[in-house]
């Protein structure tokens, strides 16, 4: 059997709430403990910089995926198990999804968003069944559930958009929900 891999979104900056880099820090322990790989942007910086040392520090193989023009501005991780560099965002995001079985969205930014909206729009329809949880440490993501029931309530998607991800509040709970998706 092969190892599942874990593919997280999250911010390239830690954010002010520092629970977000302890969230991440935990759960890039988490991804090792499961026996999981983490697929990520191969940032060294913020968020993205915590899970993956955290992970890598507790055994985890990881998979980096950088474009050429983030290289410096994110410090592309070199000592991953593996380092892809593509082209571009679009190359970016298509090679993470490819190499992973579930995706988390840990906090972040217009980017994280962007990640998340494309991941569940591909879900929407039909083009993929991967489980997708947003890791909601501090009610992080509450304003975009408030969003996504908004687009449902005025009528420019369905409900059952809102079964296309789970909303996870802490670690625990998250590794417990990606451990039961994937088994």
């Amino acid at each position: 059997m092969t190892r599942p891999s874990i593919c997280v979104f999250c911010g390239s900056r830690p954010g002010t709430n520092p629970a977000h880099a302890t969230a991440a820090r935990a759960f890039g322990t988490a991804i090792a403990a499961q026996g999981w790989r983490l697929v990520y942007g191969a940032g060294d910086v913020g968020l993205m910089g915590e899970v993956a040392r955290a992970a890598q520090s507790a055994g985890a193989p990881a998979l980096g995926v950088i474009p050429v023009h983030l290289l410096g501005l994110e410090k592309g991780k070199r000592d991953l198990t593996t380092f892809v560099v593509t082209e571009d965002m679009h190359e970016r995001k298509k090679v993470m999804f490819m190499n992973s079985d579930a995706i988390v969205v840990l906090p972040g930014g217009a980017g994280s968003l962007d990640e998340f909206f494309e991941v569940v729009t591909w879900a929407q329809i039909g083009l993929h069944r991967k489980p997708i949880f947003l890791l909601d440490v501090d009610g992080y993501w509450q304003p975009l559930v408030g969003l996504m029931n908004h687009i449902i309530a005025e009528g420019f998607a369905p409900a059952e958009l809102n079964s296309l991800y789970a909303t996870v509040p802490d670690v625990e709970t998250l590794t417990g929900a990606l451990a039961a998706a994937l088994a």
